[in-house]
């Protein structure tokens, strides 16, 4: 069983007097925190707020751009060529980096978000863009992808790629997560069950399919009605099995 794990989280989603997760209570239970950027979630303080909060947890700070849908909270489908989906991402990133240099915080990752992360796994000329510039603009970023097909072909490329796996996500039988329109409260156990199925290689699907699994980093969703319990239970869990956690980059050069 795999025994060194990112644990991350997807935060920085409020938006204005809009307050959307728990991210003082969330991030200090992380490795790794994925801040959305401004065009699904998120805003020029929240983001200011999130990377404070990061900072002060000890939490590696990952930018999570999305499409251009504050509306459908990113996770409707737009259609973007390979072009502007690079653009897209790059101009997200570079926004998260402008605040987070006032800090003195490094943006170590990128994880694109919901339909924009979908996008990615289909469309291979869309995540060569995409990868290529952000490579190009920071070479020492590491790209967040679903563990599989994808990930290993950017991954054999060169690229600083980190796979991917969810506790809180149900996933078909070829291994792609079911992403929720409206996200609900999920039993914290039957999430921790499914994050040490991870650490063991395989999940079982929707369906009752045996699905193989090899991850860096495993994601709690901050948007989640209990996503803290979650955190908790999995962390507790973790402990409890000798399971350590660290960032994404530490996960990276321990696997070599």
């Amino acid at each position: 069983m795999q025994t060194l794990v990112d644990l991350n989280a997807d935060a920085g989603e409020s938006f204005g007097r809009w307050t959307l997760g728990a991210d003082d209570q969330l991030i200090p239970l992380v490795n790794s925190v994925n801040i959305a950027c401004g065009w699904h979630a998120g805003d020029p303080g929240t983001m200011h707020s999130t990377l404070r909060i990061a900072r002060d947890a000890g939490a590696s700070v990952g930018a999570h751009p999305g499409m251009p849908d504050l509306a459908g909270f990113g996770r409707r489908a737009i259609a973007l060529s390979p072009q502007e989906a690079a653009d897209a991402c790059l101009y997200q990133f570079g926004a998260l980096r402008g605040i987070a240099d006032s800090f003195g915080v490094p943006v170590t990752h990128v994880k694109p978000h919901g339909a924009l992360y979908g996008l990615t796994l289909r469309d291979e000329s869309v995540a060569d863009a995409v990868v290529d510039a952000l490579a190009n603009a920071a070479p020492e970023t590491n790209i967040v992808l679903l563990a599989g097909h994808t990930a290993q072909r950017i991954a054999a490329k060169g690229y600083p790629v980190v796979r991917e796996a969810f506790a809180d996500l149900d996933y078909d039988d070829n291994g792609h997560i079911v992403i929720e329109p409206v996200p609900r409260a999920k039993s914290p156990q039957q999430c921790t069950e499914q994050a040490m199925s991870v650490l063991r290689g395989e999940l079982v699907s929707m369906n009752g399919e045996t699905v193989p699994v090899d991850a860096d980093t495993i994601c709690v969703h901050g948007d989640r009605p209990n996503a803290i319990e979650i955190a908790e239970t999995i962390r507790a869990r973790f402990d409890a099995e000798g399971v350590g956690t660290a960032p994404m980059a530490t996960v990276l050069a321990k696997r070599g």
